[in-house]
C-alpha cells in the first residue's frame, strides 16, 4: 500500500481534519486518533451505536487506532512528544492559539522532529481580521456566494451536505501528499494550511470570475443553471428527476427526444449561456414531458438518448441502487453495539497498481491506548499509573 510506514497523529475534530487523516489511512497510513478520555464531542453526533458513537464519527474515523489522552497535562505533553518523534504527519484542525497552547504548532513540533508535517485547517486562515474567529461549514458556504445563489430570491438555502468541510479535507490531504513528496528531496517537513473560506472560494471561483469580468450580479434561480439548460429538477408521476443539459450536441439530442428539433436553430438557445438565460422556457417544456412519465421511464428514455439525467433519491434509497452495488463502493464493517453493519464508503478512487488497506471500523474510546503507549516505551505499570491519574 502506498502509505504503509507513514504514521499520522490525528488531533482533528468533526470533518476537515479527521477526514483528511482517514483518506491517508485508506491507503495504508497508521492513523492514531487522539481524543479526550471520555471521548470528544464529535464522537457523539447522530448516535448509531450503544456507546453513543455517531454516524459522522464512523465515517471520519474508519480504520484508525484511538489513544485517549489529556494532551495539555505534563504527562500528556510527554506522551505527545514521544509520539511526534515517531510520526510523519500531525493533523490538527484547531485554532492557532490552541495549537500553541498544546505544543502542536509547527515550531514546537519541528523542534522535536524536523521531518514532521503539520496539517492544519481553520475557518479563515492565519491572517486578516477574521483569523481568530471560529467557524463551521455553513460559514464558508455563506461567505463564498453559494448560499446567496441557492434557493429563491426570498429564501437562501445552505447545502445540507458539508461540502466545504469535505473539500477542505481533500485539499489538505493533497497538501500532505505534496509535502511528503517534497520531504523526499529536502529531508524536512513543513506546515500545510487549509481553510474553509479558501476552499469555498475555490469552489465558487467561476462565479466570482464571471462577476469580475462580465459585471453580472447573479441572482438565485432555484434549481436551474446560469450557464446551461434545461438544467433543473422536474416532477414525474411518482417522484423527481434531475437533468443537466450541457453542450450543443446534448441539447440537440434532448430537443429531438422532446419532439422539438426546431429548438436547435432558435437563436434564444444558440449557446449554453443563452440556454441558461432562457432556461425557464426550456424547463417548462421538460416538465410537461416528465409529468406523464414515471421516474424510471423518464430516466430510461433520457439514458437511451444519451442525455444526462438521474432520479432524486432519498437516503433510504441510495445504497440500494444497482449502480452503487456494481461499483462496490460500500464496504460493510461491524461496530460493537451497533444494530447492524456500518455501510462504509471509503476513498472513492481506485489505483490500478495499489490496493487500499482492508476496511476496518472506527475505534472505541481509548481502544488502543495500551498498545500505542507500549510502542513508545511505556511499561504496563506506567500505563496503569497514567490511567489512575485520568491522563489516559
Amino acid at each position: 500500500m502506498p502509505l504503509t510506514g507513514i504514521r499520522v497523529l490525528d488531533f482533528g475534530r468533526y470533518i476537515a481534519g479527521p477526514y483528511c487523516a482517514a483518506l491517508l489511512g485508506d491507503y495504508g497510513a497508521d492513523v492514531i486518533r487522539i481524543e479526550a478520555p471520555g471521548g470528544n464531542d464529535d464522537r457523539y453526533t447522530v448516535p448509531v451505536a450503544e456507546d453513543g458513537s455517531g454516524a459522522m464519527f464512523m465515517q471520519m474515523n474508519r480504520g484508525k487506532r484511538c489513544l485517549s489522552l489529556k494532551p495539555g497535562s505534563p504527562e500528556g505533553r510527554e506522551i505527545v512528544r514521544r509520539l511526534v518523534e515517531t510520526a510523519d504527519v500531525v493533523v490538527a484542525n484547531l485554532p492557532h492559539d490552541a495549537l500553541v497552547k498544546l505544543g502542536l504548532d509547527y515550531d514546537s513540533l519541528s523542534a522535536i522532529n524536523p521531518r514532521i508535517i503539520l496539517a492544519t485547517a481553520s475557518a479563515f486562515g492565519s491572517d486578516g481580521p477574521l483569523a481568530k474567529n471560529v467557524g463551521f461549514d455553513a460559514v464558508g458556504q455563506a461567505m463564498s456566494g453559494s448560499v446567496h445563489l441557492t434557493g429563491t430570491p426570498d429564501q437562501p438555502y445552505r447545502a445540507q451536505v458539508n461540502f466545504v468541510d469535505f473539500g477542505t479535507a481533500l485539499h489538505t490531504a493533497f497538501g500532505v501528499m505534496v509535502a511528503l513528496r517534497e520531504r523526499e528531496t529536502t529531508g524536512k517537513g513543513q506546515c500545510v494550511s487549509g481553510s474553509l473560506l479558501g476552499t469555498a472560494l475555490a469552489m465558487t471561483n467561476s462565479l466570482t470570475i464571471d462577476h469580475a469580468l462580465n459585471g453580472i450580479e447573479r441572482q438565485p434561480i432555484g434549481n436551474r443553471s446560469f450557464s446551461s439548460g434545461p438544467t433543473d429538477i422536474f416532477r414525474t408521476r411518482d417522484g423527481w428527476i434531475v437533468t443537466q443539459i450541457v453542450g450543443g450536441s446534448i441539447f440537440a439530442r434532448w430537443a429531438g427526444l422532446m419532439g422539438r428539433p426546431e429548438l436547435v436553430d432558435d437563436p434564444r438557445y444558440a449557446s449554453d449561456i443563452l440556454r441558461g438565460d432562457n432556461g425557464e422556457e426550456l424547463s417548462v417544456i421538460m416538465q410537461q414531458w416528465c409529468i406523464d412519465r414515471t421516474s424510471s421511464d423518464a430516466i430510461a428514455e433520457l439514458g437511451a438518448a444519451r442525455v444526462p439525467a438521474a432520479p432524486v433519491l432519498r437516503s433510504s434509497e441510495v445504497l440500494a441502487q444497482p449502480q452503487v452495488r456494481a461499483m462496490a463502493l460500500v464496504e460493510p464493517v461491524s461496530y460493537p453495539g451497533a444494530a447492524r453493519d456500518i455501510p462504509m464508503i471509503r476513498a472513492p478512487i481506485d489505483l490500478s497498481g495499489s490496493a487500499k488497506a482492508d476496511p476496518a471500523r472506527a475505534p472505541r474510546v481509548g481502544e488502543h491506548s495500551d498498545m500505542i503507549l507500549a510502542e513508545i516505551g511505556y511499561s504496563p505499570d506506567a500505563i496503569s499509573a497514567l490511567r489512575a491519574q485520568s491522563i489516559i
